[in-house]
């Protein structure tokens, strides 16, 4: 029921929230405050960004290094930067990584901020903590906003992502991905296993009808 009435409401919805981010907006998490511009990811419309804050906050981040892949906002970033790890935080989005400059900034935080497509950029990198907040609707995208939403028809991103993921993946690191049961989870897991890699559970969690997953990522 859930699934029709959102493909029911979906267009309603789109043009709803293209009016609603035609302008910057405030996104706030406790005590901190970032600016999200047009076309970078936007918080407030799902729960994803919110339980990975939750998660993280707790965890015991100083002098480790941390990544955030795809960072949207950033608001991630700077919250483990806050808690005293050695932040890089990357984004395919020029709006966006400009727009973290200043959101790192206000927060009085100092992030390595990268424009890197994936891995790209950082081939050279290791890291303690890689944090991962995908886009999973399976349509190609057609534009930089889109690509924060759409993983590609044929799960692109994905078929890149678990590519490149085994070269980061150390015995002692901790690859972290948040997914909703409104993608196609047997779908995204069979693209790791055929990279050799595999999820475990870490938290489930129903909000408003929606169950989301975080998962740990380790090579098999």
């Amino acid at each position: 029921m859930r699934a029709f009435l959102k493909k029911i409401l979906s267009p309603l919805l789109q043009k709803a929230s293209a009016i609603y981010l035609s302008k910057p907006r405030k996104y706030r998490y406790k005590d901190l405050s970032v600016l999200i511009e047009p076309t970078v990811f936007p918080p407030f419309l799902t729960i994803s960004t919110k339980l990975l804050l939750e998660f993280i906050a707790p965890l015991s981040l100083k002098g480790k290094t941390f990544l955030e892949l795809g960072c949207g906002s950033g608001i991630i970033s700077i919250l483990a930067a806050r808690n005293g790890a050695q932040v890089t935080a990357t984004d395919i989005n020029p709006i966006a990584i400009s727009a973290l400059v200043k959101n790192a900034a206000s927060n009085h935080v100092v992030i390595d901020i990268l424009s890197s497509d994936l891995f790209e950029n950082l081939m050279d990198k290791s890291f303690d903590y890689i944090i991962i907040n995908p886009p999973y609707y399976p349509k190609n995208p057609i534009s930089i906003a889109e690509k924060a939403w759409f993983c590609g028809e044929q799960f692109d991103y994905f078929e890149q992502l678990f590519f490149q993921l085994p070269h980061f993946k150390t015995s002692d690191n901790n690859i972290i991905m948040i997914l909703s049961e409104d993608c196609d989870l047997q779908k995204i897991k069979t693209i790791a296993l055929n990279n050799k890699m595999a999820f475990k559970v870490l938290l489930a969690k129903k909000v408003a009808g929606e169950k989301n997953y975080i998962f740990e990522i380790d090579k098999l």
